[in-house]
């Protein structure tokens, strides 16, 4: 069985100050918390101190974006050298965000994946269809280039999969479970012939407007393994009934 990984990523939100006080109240709520990985992407200047505060907990720590050469004259990037050593365990690439709004492409997306890969690093690859894709049916095609580009000579160890239809994030629409699974299982698929048997180990969140309302139902369906959070990661009590969601 696939243990389930709820993950935050609290985008550009929390000075380190406010990264202290959610830590403060929400690793109490989850200290018990046993049958599922947490991890929590802040941003860049909270890092440090996060990982210092995370060190003796069962959360992880990820960075929300890398760089694929690690070092050089790359002027305002972060390597994964540089993640490693502040105590990162994961890292988050290819999000809908970094594709639109800073124009990587899925070439990119997969240089980045080699270089965190290549240093212990586990990986949230997100991947998700615009509203346009989806009303023109284009859903399973869109998922299955990015995939097929993004995991391109990358094999499967140490990589997690963030289906994120672009759609629902931030705007408060949520795919449907029937939805959700839908293309949960295509993603499946994709991944089965890209690597065969392994493919079944290989984690698949969802994300999108993930509420503690709705966790519960989305995380019944048989290929989702958990949730990639955004708004709702940002206050401690929330975020930490989704990583309570019913397990039975």
């Amino acid at each position: 069985m696939r243990r389930p990984v709820i993950a935050a990523n609290w985008k550009m939100n929390k000075k380190i100050e406010e990264a202290q006080d959610f830590l403060d109240e929400f690793i109490p709520l989850v200290w018990n918390e046993r049958n599922v990985d947490i991890v929590i992407a802040p941003p860049f200047t909270a890092l440090y101190t996060m990982a210092n505060l995370l060190k003796i907990t069962n959360i992880g720590l990820a960075a929300q974006d890398i760089f694929h050469e690690d070092k050089g004259a790359y002027t305002g990037e972060i390597s994964p050298v540089m993640l490693t050593d502040i105590g990162c365990s994961h890292v988050i690439i290819g999000h809908s965000e970094r594709r639109i709004y800073f124009g990587e492409t899925n070439e990119i997306v997969n240089k980045k994946i080699r270089a965190a890969r290549r240093h212990g690093l586990e990986v949230i690859f997100c991947i998700g269809e615009s509203l346009s894709e989806r009303e023109a049916g284009m859903t399973f095609d869109v998922l299955k280039r990015q995939i097929m580009e993004g995991l391109r000579d990358i094999s499967s160890d140490g990589l997690i999969i963030a289906y994120e239809p672009v759609w629902a994030i931030g705007t408060g629409k949520t795919a449907t479970p029937d939805q959700a699974q839908e293309a949960h299982e295509s993603i499946r698929k994709t991944l089965s012939h890209l690597y065969g048997e392994p493919a079944k180990g290989v984690r698949i969140l969802y994300g999108g407007s993930v509420t503690p309302e709705n966790a519960d139902v989305l995380m019944a369906c048989p290929d989702v393994d958990g949730a990639l959070v955004g708004g709702a990661s940002l206050k401690a009590g929330s975020f930490a009934g989704i990583v309570k969601y019913n397990k039975q």
